[in-house]
């Protein structure tokens, strides 16, 4: 089906165009949602502010236990190996906090989007297709929703995404939350505010595995605190817990949040051993809280 082409601009308009054009980088012209900083080195989704509040639940709590818990420990131990608790508590902050820094500000895998649809293959039948009408005067040809594409002797079949004008890769999806097509799309974590895909996966599961690390150090060395407080004082543990109450609140804090980040490890260690991705495991996307929004 014959499409018309576009209209002809002035040369002067062509010229402010093509110079527009040159002087604005990608990220200037970002059809996504995503917001970038520094010049575009950092990509994050639209809902990066709950990045904040998932700082915020990593910080506090370790502040605290540096805080009531470690600065007590540090001459409960022979020759002053108690510092290491600390030391080791804030170091592994640290990595925690980069690693969640790599995985929301990093892109996951976008797919570039196209300017034009692709073109007709050979063998497309275009009578059998069907045409949109754009203004009411040019017919616009509308591909097929779905082909099939040979992978390692397979046939596979690719949705086109009318969004991006592409065929999407096996194992690609459309996040409508980011407006992007994400290679090797796992899901949209909202702890974190941006798509997991093939890039920044490794950091999502790093972050959440070193969490769940840090949570159960945090809550082991709050139980030796209350085990030290027995021993001087000579007196049960529940009053050995009630002269240190931020070491109950620890406790309770690390203990329910080692439930979904510890549960969250091992799932993905499950994904992982089965080459499989999260978001083909659409009933279990409620348990972790985890926005599965695709076009």
């Amino acid at each position: 089906m014959y499409v018309a082409p576009p209209p002809q601009l002035s040369d002067a308009t062509q010229k402010s165009t093509d110079d527009n054009a040159a002087t604005s980088r990608i990220y200037q012209i970002w059809l996504g949602s995503n917001k970038f900083l520094l010049g575009g080195r950092l990509i994050f989704g639209p809902d990066v502010r709950s990045l904040f509040l998932t700082i915020f639940m990593i910080i506090v709590p370790v502040a605290i236990f540096c805080a009531f818990v470690a600065k007590d420990l540090l001459d409960k131990f022979p020759h002053h190996l108690g510092i290491f608790i600390m030391a080791i508590a804030i170091i592994f902050t640290v990595y925690d906090l980069f690693l969640l820094l790599l995985t929301s500000g990093r892109d996951p895998g976008i797919i570039p989007r196209n300017e034009h649809p692709p073109e007709p293959e050979e063998d497309y039948d275009a009578s059998t297709s069907t045409a949109d009408w754009g203004g009411g005067q040019t017919p616009r040809l509308r591909l097929p929703r779905m082909k099939d594409i040979m992978v390692n002797g397979v046939a596979v079949k690719i949705k086109f995404c009318d969004t991006c004008m592409l065929y999407r890769p096996p194992r690609c999806s459309h996040c409508s939350i980011c407006n992007n097509c994400v290679e090797r799309f796992d899901h949209h974590c909202p702890w974190v505010g941006q798509c997991i895909g093939q890039r920044n996966y490794r950091y999502f599961f790093m972050f959440v595995f070193s969490t769940t690390l840090l949570c159960i150090y945090v809550f082991a060395f709050c139980w030796v605190y209350i085990k030290k407080i027995i021993e001087e004082r000579q007196v049960n543990v529940w009053r050995a817990m009630l002269k240190t109450p931020a070491s109950i609140v620890l406790i309770v804090y690390t203990f329910i949040a080692v439930w979904f980040v510890g549960g969250l490890t091992a799932f993905h260690i499950y994904l992982i051993s089965t080459n499989q991705f999260l978001f083909y495991c659409r009933p279990l996307m409620r348990t972790f809280d985890i926005d599965m929004t695709v076009k």
